[in-house]
Order: structure tokens, then C-alpha cells, then sequence
């Protein structure tokens, strides 16, 4: 079937469906209305099936073209970044960066500035999802992830150790004394985390509550909603570093109960990696950043 089929008959298919105009995807390509709907019913007279369905100017998908959009989008994306990857290591200094959602809209985000200005001429592409990346299949040079690290072949350079205690907006923390006080508020939790409510109160001698109103499976929201007054969140300092250090958070125990020390987050890449100049650069940045790191250690 792929052989009767043309790439670019499926890119101007792709593009009706995307733009829900023919004209629109005709000045997109570069092409006239004419030649794109040629594309597109030479297309459907391949397959056998039709795919949009033309009402005027306008069209729509019918569900075999609504099936076939959702393969194709995907795969001209992952074409897309591979024309990409080629282009730009052939030329360009190019640093793609995934990282967990939390540490990067709190960290890597904001910071970037710093290591482009002390690097100029690098580009860097972040991106940020729950999912650990896989070296052979995605296009990243490295990853930033939250807690262990399974992955085979890659070297993990841990981030520092992290302190997790409790955090609330100022105005909460003033009933805050004692960590029995906890009991009598509103406790944030943050799905997906290696310490939770249970290990730190029974670092501090309390049974466990499970009183959680609220519940996030990432950090940053869990922390922004704790700003805002609506109960304490127990969260690692470095992702509240920016709240912290502005006041609309603060650790109303911290000093006065048993904090619990976590290195939860990691720099992760190939052992065999044509970037590593480039990592290289970027590790000791992040390093620095974060604060001291253990040892890297070497993945089989």
C-alpha cells in the first residue's frame, strides 16, 4: 500500500486536515487549492476510502481520515525532528534536553539565561514530560529525572540532595509551630513522590494523617496552590527556590522538627554520546546551580 501512496499526497493531506481549509493548506505548501485537492482525492483513491468530506470552502474529516491524521500527524513529527537532530549536529551546537515537568518549569526554565550567556552559540531545546526518555529511540542528549534510574547504558550524575519539609504561604505558617499543628490543617499531596506526608510525620514521632484535601501529581502545582493559601504542601526546597526566596512561600518548621533529605533528581545520557562536549558544559552548569552532586554513576 505505501507504494501507491506519495509523501506528498500525505503531506497535503495532512496539512487540509491540520489547517480545515484547502486554500489554507495551499498557501501553507506553497502550492495552488487545485493541486492540493488533486493530492488529496488521488490519495483517497489509493486507500480505497474517503477521508474528508467538502462542503464549500470548508472540510472535515470523516472518521477513516480522523484515523489516518493521528498516524500521520505523529509521523511527520517524528520525521520532523529527525530532519532536525541530522541538520543540527552536522552544524549547529545543539543541546536537546528533556526533563521532568516540575524541575524544569522551576529550574531549567528560568535559568537557561545564564548557560546561553556563558555559552554563547549554543542552542538549547527543553522539553518537558512525565516519561523517561529513551536514548535510542527519542531525540534527547540528556535527561533531568525524578527519583532512580533504571535505564541501561547511561551515565546519572545525582543532583544534590534535597531537603523536603513543609511549605505554606506566610499567612498559614503563623499557626504553625509545632508538628502536631499539622494535624489541623489542610495537607497538599504530590502524587508521584518518593516522600510523602506518611515518612515525614513518622520522622517526627506522629502517626500519619491522611487528611489531604488536595492531591497533584506534579510538584509545581502542588507548590502554587500552597502559595496561595490553600494548605501546606511537603515539597523539596529546590523546586520552591523561587518561592522561598520571594516570600510567597516559607518552611515554618524548618529547623525545628526532622526534615527529610532526598537526592531526588538526576542528569542522565548515553555512555556513548556525540554530545558529550556539550553535556559536559551543561552538567557542571547545572551542577553549580543546584549545589554539589555525588559521584556519577555508570548504568549497565
Amino acid at each position: 500500500m505505501l507504494n501507491q501512496i506519495s509523501l506528498s499526497a500525505l503531506r497535503a493531506f495532512e496539512a487540509v486536515a491540520r489547517r480545515g481549509s484547502q486554500k489554507a493548506a495551499a498557501d501553507e505548501l506553497r502550492l495552488s487549492p487545485s493541486a492540493v485537492s488533486h493530492a488529496v482525492k488521488n490519495l483517497e483513491r489509493a486507500m480505497g476510502v474517503q477521508l474528508i468530506e467538502r462542503d464549500g470552502r470548508n472540510v472535515r474529516l470523516t472518521v477513516n481520515g480522523d484515523l489516518l491524521m493521528r498516524h500521520v500527524s505523529a509521523a511527520f513529527e517524528h520525521l520532523g525532528r529527525g530532519v532536525e537532530s541530522v541538520s543540527a549536529r552536522s552544524g549547529q551546537r545543539v543541546l536537546r534536553l528533556h526533563a521532568a515537568p516540575s524541575i524544569a518549569s522551576a529550574i531549567l526554565a528560568p535559568r537557561l539565561s545564564d548557560f546561553l550567556g556563558r555559552h554563547p552559540g549554543i542552542e538549547v531545546r527543553l522539553s518537558a514530560g512525565t516519561d523517561y526518555t529513551r536514548f535510542t529511540a527519542d531525540d534527547f542528549d540528556a535527561d533531568v529525572v525524578y527519583g532512580p534510574v533504571h535505564a541501561a547504558g547511561v551515565i546519572a550524575v545525582p543532583l544534590g540532595s534535597e531537603t523536603v519539609t513543609p511549605l505554606c504561604s506566610p499567612e498559614l505558617a503563623a499557626a504553625i509551630e509545632t508538628p502536631a499543628d499539622l494535624l489541623r490543617c489542610n495537607l497538599i499531596l504530590s502524587d508521584n513522590k518518593q516522600v510523602r506526608w506518611p515518612h515525614w510525620f513518622e520522622a517526627n514521632g506522629l502517626a500519619p494523617s491522611l487528611q489531604h484535601t488536595l492531591r497533584f501529581d506534579r510538584s509545581f502545582l502542588a507548590l502554587g496552590v500552597a502559595a496561595d493559601g490553600l494548605g501546606v504542601a511537603l515539597e523539596s526546597t529546590l523546586l520552591a527556590r523561587r518561592d522561598l526566596a520571594s516570600g510567597r512561600l516559607v518552611a515554618p518548621l524548618r529547623g525545628r522538627t526532622v526534615d527529610v533529605v532526598d537526592v531526588g533528581h538526576h542528569l542522565v545520557y548515553p555512555r556513548e554520546t556525540r554530545q558529550g562536549g556539550l553535556i559536559g558544559l551543561f552538567s557542571a552548569w547545572l551542577v553549580d546551580e543546584i549545589g554539589l552532586a555525588g559521584s556519577p554513576t555508570h548504568h549497565a
